[in-house]
């Protein structure tokens, strides 16, 4: 079976950042994975990713910058509302 080459598709995650997200994801199995500044336990799987993923875009792999986070709808500011007064 002859395989097939990809045209002009590139990596997302370089090999570095899969291996850093590994580790962190062996850490998290283990209950030795520790969130940054408050030092809790890590126990969510997206988390774990997250830090991971943070950890390998800090030693400079290929990681896509994080997605901005949207406003809730609950934090919006309210809109103006004008008054007529007679």
């Amino acid at each position: 079976m002859a395989q097939t080459a990809r045209k002009g598709t590139s990596r997302k995650y370089s090999k570095g950042a899969a291996k850093k997200v590994k580790k962190v994801m062996r850490e998290r199995k283990r209950g030795t994975l520790r969130s940054g500044s408050s030092g809790k336990k890590v126990t969510s799987r997206k988390q774990a990713i997250a830090i991971g993923l943070s950890e390998a875009r800090k030693a400079g792999a290929k990681v896509p910058s994080p997605r901005r986070k949207r406003r809730s709808s609950g934090t919006r500011k309210p809109a103006r509302r004008t008054s007529k007064k007679a």
